[in-house]
């Protein structure tokens, strides 16, 4: 007997400054006479990144920036369905989004403590303890290697200029979707055509200029890969402790050694393995853990100049890791 797939949900736990502390957002569902965070199930194809930007919108009437992922949750429906849901934690950046068709009729902001004590489901505790136990988060930066650009070997002009191809686009868009919710005010570039033209449909949607920035480019012929690496590294430190978002595109040879750098610097809150998933608190790891492929990238999240989470971006299925 085939195993019944887990229905697929996302959600949030939103929060926003209140006096000395802060409060996060519940919302109460009178079919079930319940108190729960904002979550929803994944329309088809949807990435639960954007399906739980979109659920807290439309449910709690909040316009959101995603931060951290938080561990995942797993458990029986009423009918004994498995569902898992992803959570992120997330800051309130405005009102807007509510969907009237929702099971959704009260929305009540409180401080962590007391939320704990209204909702009505263990696994919702378990988030807001996870929740609770991060640093304060005050930049959130997407890194993204290009997207696919054809072989070198059949292009004929200098590989700065080698533009992406067909599927490279599309792995673009689907970034752009996965960029544009962390609200990046600046688009930082490595020189490549390629690596441009990744952020190009970011731009496009958010009407904002990419900037050229060589400390993302990968080393040329003679030139020591530590210094792009060390360059890289501390280019992505400079824009956290502007606490700016942003979004960055640079290339293979230099995005697993930054991170490595910067996860150095501190201990990561919660890391993502090579599938994407969330797992607990793990010291920093070596450069391979984080090789990136072509078209995926990740999320970032610092308090002041740590950084405290790594989480796996890839818009698409396709997770090659070849050099370039």
């Amino acid at each position: 007997m085939a195993a019944v797939k887990p229905v697929r949900a996302a959600g949030g736990v939103v929060w926003r400054p209140s006096g000395s502390g802060i409060e996060v957002c519940l919302v109460h569902r009178p079919r079930y006479d319940d108190w729960s965070l904002p979550k929803g199930k994944l329309d088809p194809g949807e990435h639960p990144l954007t399906a739980a930007v979109r659920e807290v919108a439309e449910e709690a009437d909040v316009r959101a920036v995603p931060q951290v992922r938080l561990p995942p949750v797993h458990y029986a429906m009423r009918d004994g369905t498995p569902k898992v849901v992803q959570f992120w934690s997330m800051r309130a950046n405005g009102a807007g989004g509510f969907q009237p068709e929702t099971e959704v009729d009260n929305v009540r902001w409180l401080p962590v403590e007391q939320a704990l004590r209204l909702v009505s489901y263990e696994h919702d505790v378990r988030v807001l303890h996870d929740f609770a136990a991060l640093p304060p988060v005050t930049a959130v930066l997407g890194l993204v290697r290009h997207a696919h650009a054809g072989k070198r070997g059949t292009w004929s002009g200098p590989d700065t200029a080698r533009p992406l191809e067909a599927a490279g686009w599309a792995e673009a868009r689907a970034l752009a979707g996965l960029l544009a919710p962390i609200r990046p005010v600046r688009l930082l570039s490595a020189a490549p055509r390629r690596c441009v033209q990744t952020l190009q449909p970011l731009a496009e949607l958010l009407d904002e200029r990419i900037e050229v920035d060589s400390a993302f480019d990968e080393p040329l012929p003679g030139q020591d890969a530590e210094e792009n690496v060390l360059a890289a590294a501390g280019r992505l430190l400079e824009l956290a402790l502007d606490a700016t978002s942003a979004a960055v595109c640079s290339q293979g040879k230099v995005i697993p050694g930054a991170l490595a750098r910067l996860a150095a610097s501190g201990l990561p809150a919660r890391s993502a393995d090579r599938n994407g998933r969330s797992g607990a608190s793990a010291p920093p790891r070596s450069a391979d853990d984080y090789r990136t492929g072509k078209g995926s990238g990740w999320l970032l999240a610092f308090a002041g100049g740590r950084l405290v989470a790594v989480d796996r971006l890839v818009g698409t299925d396709r997770r090659a890791a070849e050099p370039g």
